[in-house]
């Protein structure tokens, strides 16, 4: 039985990933229409990817005595003056989750929900690789600079890891 602080929190969290979803969808449309197909498939792949996050929490959260709340999510941003002010804003959001993550371990450790806790291991593990992932992007972008040709080349790139990621998380389930 989940307790009432520890449910009220995971309902947040729930919030976040539906709103971590949307920031992704947003900006898969931001990429598809200024042209960067590869960047849009992996936005794409990331939004179903943080959706599954969410049902994932909506599950625990019923399946362990509580009630999972579905609440209005903010608005994502649409517009990006580049494509880099989206991979900064993507970065920014990734560390905002991983943050609110380590916030709800340290409550059900300071509550003694040790169930909770372990679920929440899964959620602290991926945090990890979205990071990193986001960090790795950003530097290539870095790299690029201004360059045409690179970022051409970069849209390619993604988009293998695009592919990529889609067939991980389909192992994963």
């Amino acid at each position: 039985m989940l307790l009432e602080n520890i449910e009220k929190i995971l309902n947040s969290q729930i919030r976040i990933e539906a709103e971590s979803s949307q920031i992704y969808l947003a900006m898969a449309c931001w990429a598809e229409v200024h042209g960067l197909e590869g960047v849009a498939q992996f936005m794409y792949n990331q939004s179903d990817e943080e959706r599954t996050h969410m049902l994932k929490l909506v599950k625990y959260v019923n399946e362990r005595g509580g009630h999972a709340i579905i609440t209005d999510i903010a608005a994502p941003t649409t517009r990006y003056k580049t494509f880099k002010e989206m991979f900064e804003n993507l970065y920014k959001h990734e560390l905002f989750v991983s943050a609110s993550i380590n916030e709800l371990v340290h409550i059900t450790l300071a509550e003694k929900d040790y169930a909770t806790h372990n679920f929440l291991q899964w959620y602290v593990s991926e945090q990890i690789e979205e990071e990193a992932q986001a960090k790795t992007i950003l530097d290539k972008i870095n790299l690029i600079g201004d360059d045409k040709g690179g970022l051409y080349l970069f849209d390619r790139d993604i988009q293998q890891l695009a592919v990529t990621s889609a067939a991980a998380a389909g192992n994963k389930k």
